[in-house]
């Protein structure tokens, strides 16, 4: 082997001497460290120098207003719950045109648990007048987006997606996504609710098939014009009240394709329940497996032609009339939705909520809300 020279050792020194620059660099930047309750750096570990650089803080968010915006940018959403392994929240969007004439009864229910396993949004309509602003657990829960609706029109459905979208944009952890009306009550406490929910992987959104005047539904922008992306055999109908997981939240407001029939507007009004068949259409055939075809809402339609439901009045109001509608079993979908899980034809699901309620029969509420609504 040959021995090094004088000039090979001279050139090896001019080559490292680069590398003993950068290293001398590195060292004299090294964060501050500190010392622990032993006297220990814990910036160093086996005799190393650890580096740590925080994240820089997220942008702030800017929820957009326009609707077009506003689905676009939710549709993007994680369609899982984040961060993993933290609570699973419950988002509750309530639609209303009026003030809420029961939220004293929602109060005691919102107020029985942690805030950190809810969230509340509203979207009221802006050309209503409120006698008193919303208060309490509802105080400055109405979206921004909110937009003037109307029945027989798409405007409901719009509302809606509204809803999903700032729930989705608004906190990652909201799991499940339940859809109320101002006149809806809850029919258990909320850790019932809450236990209930989280442990469901699907949605609760009912959907029937080959219903009596579907076909009129069907054709109530005009003949043929829900063609060809939505045939009359792929059309469904549910009721408006739903709990949607986040992944079908996702599905709802990236739609374009079905949205772009079920918006225009119906030349038959009195055939024309847009809300009703949009959403029940759309995840039936997107993913029918990931449904309980059935709603959690309690409505009772017997002997009513005129599209609304029965109201109950004050002076029914007790505990046999909480424990019926409690005991009541869903209706289930369709035949060929229920084929597509065995578990579905013996279900008896809870129902969460029950409408329709007067406004007059909240003092009746509140007087077994402790004993009846809220012990389970």
């Amino acid at each position: 082997m040959l021995s090094p020279t004088p000039l090979s050792l001279f050139c090896a020194l001019l080559l490292c001497l680069p590398l003993a620059v950068v290293f001398t660099v590195n060292t004299t930047t090294t964060p501050n460290s500190t010392a622990n309750s032993n006297g220990k750096n814990d910036n160093l570990r086996n005799g190393k120098t650890l580096f740590f650089s925080a994240p820089p803080p997220p942008p702030p968010l800017i929820i957009p207003k326009d609707d077009e915006s506003l689905f676009r940018v939710a549709g993007r959403v994680n369609p899982k719950p984040s961060p993993p392994g933290s609570a699973k929240k419950l988002a509750f969007m309530f639609l209303t045109t009026s003030p809420l004439p029961f939220a004293p009864l929602w109060e005691i229910y919102f107020n029985s648990t942690s805030p950190n396993l809810y969230n509340i949004y509203i979207h009221a309509d802006p050309t209503t007048h409120y006698d008193s602003p919303f208060q309490g657990v509802f105080a400055d829960r109405v979206i921004p987006s909110s937009k003037p609706t109307q029945r027989f029109t798409p405007t409901l459905i719009s509302a809606a997606r509204r809803l999903l979208s700032q729930a989705l944009l608004h906190d990652p952890s909201n799991y499940m996504f339940a859809l109320l009306s101002s006149s809806c009550i809850p029919l258990h406490s909320f850790n019932f609710s809450y236990e209930t929910l989280v442990r469901s992987k699907k949605s609760f959104i009912e959907i029937l098939k080959n219903q009596p005047g579907m076909e009129a539904r069907w054709a109530a922008r005009g003949e043929d014009v829900m063609l060809p992306e939505v045939a009359l055999e792929s059309c469904r109908i549910g009721s408006q009240f739903w709990t949607l997981t986040r992944k079908h939240a996702r599905i709802v407001v990236r739609d374009e394709r079905l949205w772009s029939k079920f918006k225009l507007p119906c030349l038959h009004w009195d055939t024309c329940y847009p809300e009703e068949n949009y959403f029940p259409t759309l995840l039936s055939m997107h993913d029918p497996r990931g449904c309980i075809p059935a709603t959690l809402t309690h409505v009772d339609w017997r002997g009513r032609s005129d599209g609304h439901p029965r109201t109950y009045e004050a002076a029914e109001v007790g505990p046999d009339l909480i424990l019926t509608l409690r005991s009541a079993r869903p209706r289930y979908g369709d035949e060929e939705t229920n084929r597509s899980d065995s578990s579905v034809t013996p279900r008896h699901d809870p129902f969460l909520f029950a409408r329709k309620f007067s406004p007059d029969s909240i003092q009746p509420l509140m007087d077994i809300a402790s004993d009846v609504i809220f012990k389970d």
